[in-house]
Order: C-alpha cells, then sequence, then structure tokens
C-alpha cells in the first residue's frame, strides 16, 4: 500500500475507527484518506503528493446514480421514466446526503485547510455531501460494485421507503402552494442564489420565500430540482 503525504500512523487509526462505523473495510487506506481529504487542505498543503477528494466525488456521484437507479427499477416495474427520475432526485440529493454523513459523523475525520475549517467547513451540507459521494467512490474502487451498491441501499434505506410509501414522488412546490394559500395575505417566491459549473454539468441554489421570508434553500442540478428541495424544506419548517 502507498502511504499518501499526510498519511501518518495517527490518521490510519482515526480512519480504521471511522470505517467501523461505515461496517465497510479497506484494503488501501489512502482511498479513504483522499474521500476525506477537503480541496482547502491539498491547497494549502501546496504538496503535490496530497490529493483531495474532487475525483472519487465525481465516481462516487455516478456510482450512487446507478445504485439507486437499479433499485428504483427493479422495485417499482409500474413506475413510468419520469417517476422513477423524480423519485431519484428526491432520494439523491444535498439534503439526503448531507444528512447521511451528520450520522456517521463525516465533518468528524474530514481534512480541511484552516481558512475553510475556519468558515464553519465541518459542518456545511455541501462538502457533507460531497465527502459522502466521494466514499461512496472509494468504497467502488477498493471494495468492487456489490459492496458499494450494498452500502449505497444500506445507507439510503430510509429515504428509499419514502419511496414506497409515495411521499417522493410529491410535487412540494405544489403541496407548498396549497399550504400558503390558506392565509390570502401570503405570497411564494423562488428566488436563484447560485449558479456554478460548466454548462453541460450546472449546479443551481435557490432560495423560497414566503413574504420575502426565507423558509428553504435547495440544491440541483436543474433549477426544477433545486426549487423541489427548496419547497420541501419550506414545508418540513412550516410543519414543525
Amino acid at each position: 500500500m502507498s502511504i499518501q503525504a499526510g498519511m501518518t500512523a495517527k490518521r490510519l487509526q482515526s480512519l480504521k475507527t471511522f470505517a467501523q462505523k461505515l461496517d465497510v473495510s479497506f484494503d488501501d487506506w489512502t482511498l479513504l484518506h483522499q474521500a476525506l481529504t477537503h480541496t482547502s487542505y491539498a491547497n494549502e498543503a501546496k504538496d503535490p503528493a496530497i490529493h483531495h477528494n474532487e475525483r472519487l466525488e465525481f465516481l462516487g456521484d455516478a456510482v450512487l446514480e446507478l445504485a439507486t437507479s437499479t433499485y428504483l427499477y427493479k422495485h417499482f416495474p409500474n413506475l413510468p421514466e419520469g417517476e422513477l427520475t423524480k423519485a431519484r432526485a428526491s432520494v439523491v440529493c444535498e439534503v439526503t446526503l448531507a444528512k447521511r454523513a451528520r450520522i456517521l459523523e463525516i465533518g468528524k475525520y474530514l481534512l480541511f485547510g484552516k481558512g475553510e475549517l475556519a468558515t464553519g467547513g465541518r459542518e456545511r451540507s455541501s462538502i457533507l455531501a460531497d465527502a459522502f459521494e466521494a466514499i461512496i467512490g472509494a468504497i467502488y474502487l477498493d471494495q468492487g460494485s456489490e459492496v458499494a451498491f450494498c452500502y449505497v441501499l444500506t445507507q439510503l434505506k430510509e429515504d428509499l421507503l419514502t419511496v414506497k410509501n409515495g411521499q417522493a414522488l410529491q410535487d412540494y412546490k405544489t403541496l407548498l402552494q396549497e399550504v400558503v394559500q390558506k392565509k390570502a395575505d401570503q405570497t411564494i417566491q423562488y428566488e436563484l442564489l447560485s449558479e456554478k459549473g460548466p454548462d453541460h454539468s450546472k449546479i443551481f441554489e435557490f432560495a423560497v420565500k414566503v413574504n420575502d421570508v426565507i423558509y428553504g434553500i435547495g440544491v440541483g442540478k436543474s433549477k426544477k430540482e433545486a426549487e423541489q428541495q427548496a419547497a420541501q424544506q419550506a414545508l418540513d419548517k412550516i410543519n414543525k
């Protein structure tokens, strides 16, 4: 096993402890080490031997999508393509992945640069969701597709149940509209907060406002997906 820069004996022991939380064993611990190395750490170190987790995130995103798509295809034979897409988007989203990351305490094991650490990187949902995907990529490379798929489905078990119960197929924007319109003086507005990435792979961030107060923020690979996530978050807030 090659040792990546920054992979000390203490770090290795920390990774082994974390792997027990994942319930996954690794042959090459440098893959898990890389999955938990944020770009800010690699950039501040200025050491070409230190690799951050963006490439593993790219791979993990593909594995995550294939695993969930296969599960939905096999378990919901009567759902048309559009409903399958909607169901997958509701499960494979930043909110869900960040939630799983927090349960696993991924932030505790991430390596950050001083700047990112000082601005709350350990708790940032986008970073946690990306790290969750990077871990999937690491598992896929180290243990193969079968173990990686099993890991994904185990982690997302509760969220996939929402599809079975029909919750994931709901139009959250419509539901939010129905709730808000019960009061005549309330209005809804969706606002684009950011648009990142190349044209073929953009990430959109939207806020939903009720009477100019932000009730939810959503992130997605399309404007529609981001708005749906924002509406879902707003509904959760209202219901609480």
